[in-house]
């Protein structure tokens, strides 16, 4: 059982070296916000790049890894709000903070509506 446990976090490990080495060819589409969102936790104003690479790539294999789940939950090929939500269910802060967010979008959408509305006169 250990020795299972050690070869999967020696994979996981190579898995990391490899995509590392690999960053220099890929594309980045969220530095810029993940530079922003470290200060705003405490961070430094610049980060190290490093860090910022790898938070990059742990948002980008969670979004790949619950893109997956919903496929598996959802079999109509599509990605919709209910299945993420049914996916976050068991997670009570996650729920939460994606139900806020979708409150907030809607609010945010209403404004926009009402102000595009007001505008016209």
């Amino acid at each position: 059982m250990a020795d299972d446990m050690e070869d999967q976090f020696d994979d996981e490990n190579h898995e990391i070296e490899t995509e590392t080495n690999s960053t220099d060819k890929k594309k980045h589409y969220f530095l810029k916000e993940l530079k922003m969102m470290m200060y705003g936790f405490g961070d430094e104003e610049n980060p190290y790049q490093e860090s910022v690479e790898l938070l990059e790539d742990l948002v980008i294999h969670f979004v790949q890894d619950m893109t997956i789940k919903i496929m598996e939950v959802n079999k109509q090929n599509k990605v919709q709000i209910e299945d993420l939500m049914y996916l976050l269910r068991k997670d009570p802060r996650k729920y939460a903070r994606a139900k806020d967010l979708l409150i907030m979008n809607e609010e945010l959408k209403k404004a926009r509506k009402a102000f595009d509305e007001a505008a016209k006169y």
